[in-house]
């Protein structure tokens, strides 16, 4: 027999209790089904997420300007600060260089604004998948990491978008050279297609890294990893740290350490909500 359910009393009544898990179980059984049946679910929930997903790309596909210029403020942010307020006076603008370049980064930011709005869609895709084989009191603890992921995402979507793509811009026009200094100017003269990709890459980026606390108390709570084990192995994980800061960032040092030190920060502090969850877990066995 499974293990009983937290919110089972064990001081009470045992035929309450029986009759309670006896209930539990029998709900669990009901949804349980064949491994063919399984697969079948498990292909309605991924063809419904990739419907919301083709639905709302091509509905962004219908504003796919609006998402661009939102997409270029850290870059007119990062000119006006390189280069002061007479910048909006010129010409500011990134070019395209090949016959359909234009057209792929429609097809990009139209992607990316479908992912971004059809998350939702597919997190509840994701829970109605898991949810019936679980308790009533695992679906509950089950619902505090659907609010926390969305929240971490965001975070780190807002800190690429506000913090890093500035500063990572504002890097590489400090690198213009004058024609004063020599014969010849350097100018930065970027490719749209090119910082499409970048700032989709990092907001996304920044955005999946960021789950890595709700990673740790997942696995804490199956009990499959405890905090003693994060805390123990804290130098490889930073080694690991710096290693996919330097795959998923562009290659320069701002942006690495802008990934990986707030990395590192939610490393340890997941690692002390393991250990947080853990001991109430053990305090609420001794009380029962």
């Amino acid at each position: 027999m499974s293990e009983l359910p937290a919110n089972v009393d064990p001081k009470a009544d045992p035929e309450v209790n029986k009759a309670h898990v006896d209930a539990e179980e029998a709900a669990i059984e009901a949804t349980r089904a064949p491994l063919l049946d399984h697969l079948m679910e498990l292909r309605d929930r991924l063809l419904w997420s990739v419907i919301a997903l083709i639905v709302c790309s091509i509905l962004c596909f219908a504003i796919w300007k609006i998402i661009l210029a939102a997409l270029l403020l850290p870059y007119e942010h990062a000119v006006i600060a390189v280069k002061g307020v007479e910048a909006l006076q010129g010409d500011m603008r990134l070019q395209y260089t090949a016959p359909l370049e234009t057209l792929i980064t429609q097809l990009k930011v139209s992607f990316f604004g479908g992912l971004m709005l059809s998350f939702p869609m597919v997190a509840t895709q994701v829970y109605r998948f898991v949810a019936p084989g679980l308790y009533s009191h695992e679906k509950k603890a089950f619902l505090p990491f659907l609010l926390l992921a969305p929240v971490l995402f965001l975070m780190g979507a807002a800190m690429a978008y506000f913090v890093v793509m500035p500063m990572v811009m504002q890097f590489s026009l400090n690198q213009e050279l004058d024609a004063a200094a020599g014969n010849v100017g350097v100018y930065y003269q970027g490719k749209v297609s090119e910082y499409v990709g970048m700032i989709t890459s990092l907001v996304l980026g920044f955005g999946f890294c960021f789950q890595l606390p709700v990673v740790q108390l997942l696995l804490g709570r199956a009990g499959l990893v405890s905090s003693e084990f994060w805390f123990e192995n804290a130098r490889y994980a930073i080694l690991g740290v710096f290693i996919v800061a330097a795959i998923v960032t562009p290659p320069d040092p701002v942006s690495q350490l802008a990934l990986a030190i707030p990395l590192v920060i939610l490393y340890y502090l997941g690692a002390w909500m393991v250990k947080i969850t853990g001991a109430k877990d053990t305090e609420a066995d001794m009380v029962s």
